[in-house]
């Protein structure tokens, strides 16, 4: 599916941008989204990114929305990655407006989202958030933390998890 690059995926994020990688146009591979994927990735934006995007009150940098599978495999990713189906992002305050640290909190404590990943950096900050979003009734609001074992290998720990249903009355309740 070609799309026009003038379309937007939400107010904020132009298609352009959420399928750009340096690596696919690198290596000649197609980063085109079929409509499953494209519909997925408006959904993850609405209520994820736009939500987001509001309280930070500025642009955030997406680093990464949609990956083909053999660019995700060109990059390393694993084989179950979010991005391929269009349900993940990741972002990076690079404008100085919030932190990572602080959108991670934000989107912890007041968004609905599948899973957060504090992505390294430091203890106080990530070096970037990847946040996902499947649906209100699937997400886990699962929040993780990704370091490297003694190996080099990327691996996750659980930092905090909640059921959802228990979240979306907190929220309603901040609100």
């Amino acid at each position: 599916m070609k799309n026009n690059n003038m379309e937007n995926i939400s107010k904020h994020i132009t298609y352009a941008e959420a399928i750009h990688s340096n690596t696919a146009k690198r290596k000649g591979i197609d980063n085109t989204p079929n409509p499953t994927q494209l519909e997925n990735m408006k959904v993850t934006a609405e209520k994820v990114f736009e939500p987001l995007r509001a309280w930070v009150g500025g642009p955030i940098k997406v680093n990464s929305f949609f990956r083909s599978p053999e660019l995700n495999t060109a990059i390393g990713g694993v084989a179950s990655s979010q991005h391929c189906k269009g349900q993940a992002i990741d972002i990076d305050d690079v404008y100085g407006r919030r932190s990572n640290a602080e959108m991670f909190t934000y989107i912890r404590e007041m968004l609905d989202f599948d899973q957060v990943i504090w992505e390294f950096g430091t203890d106080m900050n990530p070096n970037w958030i990847h946040v996902s979003y499947v649906s209100e009734e699937d997400n886990r609001n699962r929040c993780l933390k990704a370091y490297k074992d003694d190996m080099g290998k990327t691996k996750y720990k659980v930092i905090w998890a909640t059921h959802n249903t228990t979240l979306r009355s907190i929220r309603k309740k901040l609100v």
